[in-house]
């Protein structure tokens, strides 16, 4: 930017002298009015460029932080300041304009070391439910990637399900997306496991099936042998 103001002032002040009819006021003007359509033309590069120094400055996110922002998730892999690239978990590279990223909400998903994740588990009704609870603990606090050290795991019964009471299940581990997927991955198969075990069922859906009028069924006759 300084060598632009430099450059702009040293062009000004040859202007005067080459043509001295030209005065600084009028050369000031005409390049005003330049500017104004200068403006209008690259109103959205300039709007780019604005919101990369902005976001350079303030580094709401930086490069290696995994972000999601209108419906674009993925890790930051270059900064520049017209836009930021975005490297998406399927290997795809997204060019996301600056001034896109600064007007949407962002959300940064590796602010922190740690994030909180949940799942879902039913126990049949004819279970008792605190001693399902108390398995279940105990099955993911064994899971080396949760982090119980730092904060504890919860386990609450949440509602009366279709054939089932079901718990949600949150605890904390890493921030990545891929800490995310494999912890729900050992966690489940670690409360699989410690309920199998205590002979407590994972009940399936029951279906029953109700006809208004009696149901024939027609036998069919085996195959004769020499047939």
């Amino acid at each position: 930017m300084s060598s632009v103001v430099f450059w702009l002032v040293g062009s000004l002040i040859a202007l005067t002298i080459v043509f001295p009819t030209i005065t600084p006021s009028n050369a000031l003007t005409t390049l005003g009015l330049g500017s104004v359509a200068i403006g209008f033309a690259f109103k959205d590069t300039f709007e780019n460029f604005l919101a990369g120094i902005l976001i350079l400055l303030r580094e709401p996110f930086r490069i290696g932080d995994h972000i999601e922002c209108e419906s674009v998730e993925g890790q930051i892999e270059v900064i520049t300041i017209r836009d930021t690239h975005i490297r998406q978990t399927d290997g795809q590279l997204v060019v996301m304009p600056n001034a896109q990223l600064f007007h949407n909400p962002v959300t940064v998903r590796t602010n922190r070391e740690l994030r909180r994740t949940s799942i879902i588990c039913g126990v049949a009704y004819h279970e008792n439910v605190d001693e399902a609870r108390d398995v279940i603990s105990e099955a993911v606090r064994s899971v080396d990637m949760v982090r119980d050290d730092v904060r504890d795991i919860q386990v609450f019964a949440k509602s009366f399900g279709s054939s089932s009471i079901d718990f949600e299940v949150t605890w904390w581990t890493g921030s990545r997306p891929v800490d995310i997927r494999a912890s729900r991955d050992k966690v489940v198969a670690a409360v699989k496991g410690a309920l199998d075990s205590e002979g407590i069922e994972i009940p399936f859906p029951y279906r029953t099936l109700t006809m208004n009028e009696p149901l024939e069924i027609a036998g069919v006759a085996p195959k004769s042998d020499a047939a």
